[in-house]
């Protein structure tokens, strides 16, 4: 069989399959070894075929293990039995004899055939398994090939993916050659092969659009915390944002909307209502039953679910049509949710402002214990890490030592040969007397200090000039200022001095006809002048 033939035949099969082209000459060999032992009608006959590049063809081998003594025919042959050993092909052990693959009947044509489709199939089974399934909750377009009763059939390039009815947007109708995005939800492997299944009714397709329309949650800037769906109705998120500047809610909607409505579109016009994530549960509740607004939240005595206390006019906006409201926002917060009316829990004697302080101060003391453990968990985290490093650092001992420039004081010894006369004084005073000791006060010798010479950068001489010229200009105008400010200190004194000195005196003009009449009035007011006081006195006495 010519080589270059047949290679060109395995490079388009793997081209058209899309598997790697080791894999289809593996599956060509296994199916020309079943199809020479259909032709030898021995089963298990040893067989191996080479594609020799240098010769250009496909040769077929089969293989006699050589022993000494022959127990089975087919398979192994005695030294004795082989007639030139030496111009016979001997490796390891096995006796090679070549067969030509043209003599193989319609038969085993036929079988090799079946085997080497089967071989491919499952290789390419194999491929598609592994290039999905770590596609695993992505988002990739679709189109639809078909639409049957239960399920769709949707080509997303490589093969064919399913659909299902449960997977479908209520809202929408399909059509064949319709092309959508589509959620990856599993990737099952089973004898039939790999079977890819897709979603439109996930909650991860909301997430996706979310991350492809928004960069702040597509950076992790904004986290979406959670997500639950009722797929073509209404839609609740949970936003979080790790940076205090950034709003989560308004980056999600967008500028006038924008953001927010190019997901709507997608999903065919679905509500999607966006809150803000809290750690405290009460705040969680209430932001999840939004449009309504909820008066109390408790925990229950059995601590597996919350009563919510409503008003009686907001009890349908909080339960929702067909429950929907209560529904999306028990699959969200994952807890049991009883909604119950102001009304009705006066009745039963539910004092339910005090039951939810009680709640605030169980989930204020957990959320505090909570950071507690983080903090000491980073603290012995850090502990650990500097004990590492610690570790790490060479002991001082091994360190090379530091050679100092400052002067040593060297003493010479004394030559012992030469002796040294002992000189004795004697003292002029009375031995009595006690003798006096000279106190010697060495005063340490001071170290000149270190001058830096503060280095002069160059300045060039039209620099020079326009300092000169800018210095003479700020002292002409410190001049001015100067003159100014004391013309003014002088004006203010002097106009002060001139207001205390200045004596006003107001004096009225009379007419000679008003002076007379003065006069005349001061005549007559003479009267009380002589009258004797002390006759009233008497008077009032006598009284």
């Amino acid at each position: 069989m010519k080589l270059q033939n047949f290679m060109n035949e395995i490079d388009s099969i793997a081209e058209d399959r899309k598997v790697d082209r080791q894999i289809v000459v593996d599956a060509i060999k296994e199916a020309l070894i079943k199809a020479f032992r259909k032709h030898i009608e021995v089963s298990d006959a040893h067989a191996e075929v080479i594609f020799d590049e240098v010769g250009k063809k496909v040769v077929l081998y089969r293989l006699f293990e050589v022993v000494d003594e022959v127990e089975d025919d087919a398979l192994q042959v005695s030294l004795d039995e082989i007639k030139n050993p030496e111009e016979q092909l001997i490796v390891d052990g096995f006796l090679k004899i070549e067969h030509n693959i043209d003599d193989f009947g319609r038969s085993a044509a036929k079988l090799a055939k079946q085997v080497l489709i089967q071989k491919i199939r499952e290789a390419e089974k194999q491929a598609v398994y592994d290039e999905y399934i770590d596609k695993k909750d992505e988002m990739i377009y679709g189109e639809i090939q078909s639409v049957e009763e239960r399920l769709a059939l949707v080509n997303i390039g490589r093969t064919i993916a399913i659909m299902p009815k449960a997977q479908q947007m209520m809202n929408e109708h399909y059509r064949e050659g319709q092309r959508l995005r589509v959620i990856i939800t599993d990737v099952v492997k089973d004898t039939k092969g790999a079977q890819v299944i897709v979603s439109r009714a996930d909650t991860a397709l909301v997430k996706r659009l979310f991350e492809k329309e928004v960069p702040e949650i597509f950076d992790g800037v904004v986290e979406i915390k959670a997500i639950a769906r009722e797929a073509g109705d209404r839609t609740k998120m949970a936003v979080y944002s790790h940076n205090p500047d950034i709003d989560p809610i308004g980056a999600c909607i967008g500028p006038r909307g924008s953001r927010v409505q190019v997901v709507i579109e997608e999903l065919k016009g679905e509500k999607i209502d966006i809150f803000e994530w809290s750690e405290n549960n009460i705040e969680l509740i209430k932001n999840a039953l939004a449009p309504a607004s909820v008066l109390a939240v408790y925990q229950n005595e059995d601590h597996r679910s919350l009563t919510v206390i409503v008003d009686d006019k907001q009890l349908s906006l909080a339960i929702g049509k067909r429950g929907k409201n209560a529904r999306l926002a028990v699959r969200l917060t994952k807890q049991k949710i009883d909604i119950k009316s102001q009304s009705e829990a006066e009745e039963l004697g539910i004092d339910f402002m005090q039951k939810m302080a009680d709640y605030q101060f169980e989930l204020d003391t957990r959320l505090a214990q909570q950071k507690a453990k983080q903090a000491a968990d980073r603290i012995a985290k850090l502990e650990a890490e500097n004990a590492k490093k610690d570790k790490a650092i060479e002991p001082i001992s091994e360190l090379e030592p530091v050679v100092t420039e400052e002067p040593v004081l060297t003493v010479e010894p004394v030559d012992e040969a030469e002796p040294i006369e002992e000189v004795i004084v004697e003292p002029d005073v009375d031995v009595k007397a006690e003798p006096v000791i000279e106190e010697v006060i060495v005063e340490p010798v001071k170290k000149p200090k270190r001058t830096i010479r503060q280095r002069q950068e160059y300045v060039s001489k039209f620099e020079a000039l326009a300092d000169v010229s800018k210095q003479n200009k700020q002292e002409t105008t410190k001049k001015r200022f100067k003159k100014k400010s004391e013309e003014d200190e002088l004006k203010r004194v002097n106009t002060a001095e001139l207001l205390q000195e200045l004596e006003y005196e107001i004096k009225p003009t009379y007419t000679p006809e008003e002076l007379a009449e003065l006069d005349m009035d001061d005549e007559d007011s003479e009267w009380y002048d002589n009258v004797d006081y002390d006759e009233f006195d008497d008077y009032y006495d006598q009284e």
